[in-house]
C-alpha cells in the first residue's frame, strides 16, 4: 500500500512538512501549488529535497478551470497547462490533478469536455505525463464522479484518468457502489478525507472541516471498499483542509494521517476479503472488557492524602508490592495503586505533573496482540527494567505521555496481584466498603486540538465506538466532550477538550502541564445506600447549589421527599428515555482532580452532560484563586 499526503494538510514551511511526513512513514506527497510558490527554491531543488527525504511526488495540484472554456480562454488554458507540464518535469512528477471547472464562463457538455481532455492527453503523452480529472462537489457543470468518469471514458486516452476524492462523493451523498463499475487502472489516484456531518455550504465545509479518515462521520470505509473492488492498486493520498491542523504540530498530524490510512485499509481488508490489499497482517481491533487498575504517582505526603480520600470512599489497603513502594487499594472489582517510588516512570510523572494518574491497566483478550496492533498503528511501546518478583506486562504510551498496560486472562498476567503483591492482614483487607463495584468510566482532559488525535488512537486500536460530541458549558467557556465505549459498556472513556485555560478543564491541563485523567467514576448498584455509608466514613460530597434542586423537582417531578434525600447527599440526577442516572462528586483534589460515584438505571447510556455546568460551578468555587501561589 503506497501512502501519500497533500502538503496542504499539515502546518509548517515546506521543509518542516517534508520532515514530518517522512518521519510518519508516508511514501510520497502531493505538492499543493501554493506550498511550492511560497518556498524560495527552484523546482529542481524542491524535487531533490523531496527525494532526499525518501519521498516521491505523487501528484502536483491543483489546475483549475480547464475544460469546456470558450475562446480565447480555451487556448489560454492549454498554454497554462503546458507551463505546468514544464514545472512538473523539473519537479520530477508525472501526475497533475485537474479539478472540474467552476468558472462562470465554462460551457457544459460531456463531449466538449472529453474533446478538451483528449487533446490535453496528446500533449501530456509527448512528455510522459498524466492528467487526472476530479469532480469537485461544487463544480459548475461536473460535480459527480460518475460524470467525471464519463468524460474520461469518452476522452479515451491512456494519459487521462480519473481522480476520486471521498469528500466530494460523500458530501454529495452519491452512491459509492457506482464506483465498483469503474476499471481500477483508469483511476490515477485516490484522495481520502473524512469530515463531521455539518449542514453548510459544500465549499466552506470542505475548506475548513475535513479531517483524517476515522475522525469524522462520513462513510469513508464504504467508499474505500468500493474503490478496492475495482482492483485499484495505486496510491492512497490524504487531502485535508482543516483550520485546526494548520495550527497544530506537523509531526502529530502526520502521524495521525498515516495511522488513519493503515486503520482504514485494515478495515477494508476485513470487509472485502476477496480484495488483495498490500498491508502487513495485524490483529483485529482489540476487545477490551474494562479497566483492571488505575495507578497514581505521588510523593509520600500526597500518598497519605490519597489514602485518606480512598478510605473515605470505602477503599481499603489490600496489598504491598514485593519490591517497590507501591500499595494496592481495593473495593469490589476496583484496583487503585499508589506508587511512591523515587525512580522510574511514576516518579518522572510525579516530578512533571505532581500527583497524577500515570498508568491505566486495561483488561483485554490478548495483551501481546494488543501491543502488536498498536505498533502497526504507530503507537510507541513502553518498557522499563523488570525488578525481582515482577512480570513483564505489555504496555504502550497513551494520552499525555501516560502509560497503558494490558492484562489478559490467558497468561500469568491474570495473576499479577498474587505474583507481584503481598496481601496485608485479613482484618484490614476485609473491612466493609461503600458498595462501589467497578470503574464506570474515566475522563481524560486535554486541549481541544488533541481530541481528534486521541479519538483516532483509541478507536483504531480498540473495539470502541464514538458517541456524539457534546458541549459542556463552563463559566469560562465551552469544553467539548465525547465518549468512547465498547459494545457492552464495560469500557467507557470520555475525552474532554478544553478550548482555553479559563475553563475548569483548561486550568487542569495548564496546572498539570499536559493532558491527563481528571476524574474517575465508580459504579454502585444502590447509590442511596452508598451515600449513607460514605457519610459514615467521613466522605463530604461536593456541595451543589440549592437552586439546582428547586429546578430538579420541577423538571422531573421526582417528589419533594426524593429531592430532599438527593440534596442531603449532594446528588445530581439525569434522565434519558426510561433510563435514570444518579451522580455524587467528591470535592476537588490538587488542581482539579476529582472522583464521581454513579448509578445507572433502566439502560441509561449518557454521562449526565446536562448537570456538568452545575458541577463545574461548584468545583470552581473550591479552586485556589489564580493569583494565589501553590502551597
Amino acid at each position: 500500500m503506497k501512502t501519500s499526503i497533500a502538503t496542504v494538510s499539515i502546518s509548517g514551511d515546506l521543509p518542516e512538512k517534508l520532515a514530518a511526513i517522512a518521519a510518519a512513514g508516508f511514501d510520497g506527497i502531493e505538492i499543493f501549488e501554493n506550498d511550492f510558490l511560497a518556498y524560495d527554491a527552484s523546482p529542481r531543488q524542491v524535487g531533490e529535497m523531496v527525494r532526499d527525504h525518501g519521498l516521491e511526488i505523487t501528484l502536483f495540484q491543483p489546475f483549475r478551470d480547464f475544460e469546456g472554456m470558450p475562446e480565447p480562454q480555451r487556448s489560454r488554458a492549454f498554454e497554462r497547462a503546458e507551463r505546468k507540464f514544464d514545472l512538473m518535469q523539473e519537479l520530477g512528477t508525472d501526475l497533475m490533478l485537474m479539478c472540474s471547472n467552476v468558472s462562470p464562463a465554462a460551457l457544459g457538455g460531456i463531449d466538449r469536455a472529453a474533446d478538451d481532455f483528449r487533446e490535453l492527453g496528446e500533449r501530456a503523452a509527448t512528455r510522459g505525463l498524466r492528467v487526472g480529472y476530479e469532480a469537485l462537489a461544487w463544480g459548475r457543470h461536473i460535480y459527480d464522479h460518475r460524470d467525471a468518469w464519463e468524460i474520461v471514458r469518452r476522452a479515451d486516452h491512456p494519459n487521462i484518468g480519473l481522480i476520486l476524492d471521498s469528500f466530494h462523493t460523500l458530501a454529495r451523498k452519491i452512491d459509492v457502489e457506482t464506483i465498483r463499475a469503474i476499471p481500477g487502472d483508469r483511476i490515477f489516484i485516490v484522495q481520502l478525507a473524512d469530515a463531521p456531518l455539518i449542514d453548510m455550504d459544500l465549499l466552506y465545509w470542505s475548506r475548513h472541516f475535513r479531517n483524517m479518515p476515522g475522525e469524522g462521520d462520513l462513510a469513508v470505509t464504504d467508499f474505500m471498499r468500493a474503490v478496492a473492488a475495482t482492483g485499484y492498486k495505486g496510491t492512497l493520498s490524504l487531502e485535508i483542509f482543516n483550520d485546526q491542523f494548520r495550527t497544530g504540530s506537523p509531526k502529530s498530524i502526520a502521524v495521525d494521517g498515516h495511522r488513519s490510512l493503515v486503520y482504514l485499509m485494515d478495515q477494508v481488508r476485513r470487509l472485502e476479503p476477496d480484495t488483495a490489499i498490500d498491508l502487513p497482517d495485524m490483529p483485529d481491533r482489540i476487545a477490551a472488557s474494562g479497566i483492571e487498575f488505575i495507578e497514581f504517582a505521588a510523593g509520600e505526603a500526597e500518598a497519605r492524602e490519597l489514602g485518606a480520600i480512598f478510605s473515605a470512599l470505602g477503599f481499603r489497603p489490600a496489598a504491598q508490592h514485593v519490591s517497590k513502594d507501591v500499595a494496592l487499594w481495593r473495593q469490589g472489582d476496583i484496583n487503585l495503586v499508589i506508587n511512591t517510588e523515587d525512580e522510574g516512570l511514576a516518579h518522572s510523572a510525579y516530578v512533571i505533573h505532581g500527583t497524577t494518574i500515570c498508568d491505566i491497566g486495561l483488561k483485554v483478550a490478548d495483551a501481546a496482540a494488543t501491543v502488536e496492533r498498536a505498533c502497526h498503528l504507530g503507537a510507541a511501546t513502553f518498557e522499563q527494567p523488570v525488578g525481582p518478583g515482577e512480570l513483564k506486562i505489555p504496555a504502550i504510551r497513551g494520552v499525555g505521555g501516560s502509560i497503558m498496560h494490558f492484562i489478559d486472562g490467558t497468561s500469568d498476567l491474570a495473576r499479577v496481584w498474587e505474583i507481584e503483591f503481598r496481601p496485608l492482614s485479613d482484618d484490614i483487607a476485609s473491612m466493609s466498603g461503600a458498595g462501589l463495584t467497578r470503574i464506570d468510566h474515566i475522563a481524560q482532559t486535554m486541549d481541544y486540538e488533541e481530541m481528534l488525535t486521541w479519538t483516532l488512537f483509541y478507536t483504531s486500536i480498540f473495539e470502541t465506538g464514538k458517541t456524539p460530541m457534546v458541549d459542556v458549558v463552563d463559566p469560562g467557556g465551552l469544553v467539548r466532550s465525547q465518549a468512547l465505549e465498547n459494545p457492552d459498556g464495560s469500557l467507557r472513556i470520555t475525552l474532554n477538550g478544553a478550548e482555553n485555560q479559563r475553563t475548569f478543564a483548561g486550568r487542569f491541563v495548564a496546572e498539570s502541564f499536559g493532558s491527563a485523567v481528571q476524574h474517575v467514576a465508580f459504579a454502585t448498584d444502590d447509590i442511596f445506600a452508598t451515600a449513607a455509608r460514605l457519610k459514615e466514613l467521613g466522605f463530604k460530597p461536593l456541595q451543589i447549589s440549592p437552586n439546582y434542586y428547586v429546578d430538579l423537582e420541577a423538571r422531573f417531578h421526582l417528589g419533594k421527599e426524593m429531592v430532599e434525600r438527593m440534596q442531603a447527599h449532594g446528588m445530581l440526577y439525569d434522565r434519558d428515555g426510561d433510563g435514570e442516572y444518579f451522580q455524587i462528586y467528591s470535592p476537588t483534589y490538587g488542581e482539579g482532580f476529582f472522583f464521581e460515584i454513579v448509578e445507572r438505571r433502566g439502560g441509561y447510556s449518557g454521562y449526565g452532560a446536562a448537570n456538568a455546568q452545575f458541577r463545574v460551578a461548584a468545583q470552581k468555587r473550591l479552586l485556589r484563586p489564580a493569583s494565589m501561589p501553590k502551597a
